[in-house]
């Protein structure tokens, strides 16, 4: 019975974050494009190895290419000096930004965060690259994503993953630790993005 609760709960969350999108619409993707997943450890896949991580599976449930560009620990300042040269060596077709959560979690200030994630979203709309862009949650009472993202956005008209991560770290059995995903969890991340695409237009 609890086999069938699990997967019963995780079938229900999947189809939910499958209707997590903005509504923003984006090109097709090739069929031999290069998607680039970019972020800290939630990208990176820590709590998972390396085949679970949500690139690695999402690249299996699309057929394209997904360069894992996760690096543990990374601050969005970080992350926006380091974007350029990454863009330059990948170039590719479509950027799923996953970065913040290491600012939360040192209780960096949230504008100066805001700030970063705009600057990399238009680093790469500025070189004609497509942008999904994925919340992280705030950890506190509630374990939702600033408000920010979904003003970005809106802003920069991009489809926008929102409550994926929020509700894969709700759910115990879908979570390595406080922070990060297991490897189901990050299966359930990758089957958000991928809904998040097809939403978009862009599979």
């Amino acid at each position: 019975m609890m086999r069938v609760l699990t997967f019963f709960g995780v079938f229900m969350c999947m189809c939910v974050l499958n209707a997590c999108s903005s509504g923003h619409s984006l090109p097709p993707l090739p069929a031999h494009g290069v998607v680039l997943a970019f972020g800290d450890s939630l990208t990176y896949g820590t709590g998972a190895a390396e085949e679970a991580s949500y690139p690695a599976v999402l690249s299996e449930l699309i057929g394209r290419e997904v360069v894992n560009a996760g690096i543990p620990g990374e601050i969005s300042a970080q992350g926006l000096a380091r974007l350029p040269a990454i863009l330059a060596e990948v170039s590719p077709d479509l950027l799923l930004l996953c970065h913040g959560g290491n600012d939360f979690l040192r209780q960096m200030d949230e504008a100066e965060t805001r700030a970063n994630v705009a600057a990399m979203i238009r680093l790469a709309q500025e070189q004609g690259i497509s942008v999904v862009l994925i919340g992280v949650p705030q950890f506190g009472l509630f374990l939702s994503p600033a408000d920010f993202y979904q003003a970005l956005a809106e802003e920069f008209k991009i489809p926008y993953e929102s409550h994926a991560l929020s509700d894969i770290l709700s759910n115990n059995s879908l979570k390595s630790d406080t922070v990060h995903p297991n490897a189901l969890g990050y299966r359930v991340l990758a089957e958000g993005i991928k809904g998040v695409l097809v939403d978009a237009g862009s599979l």
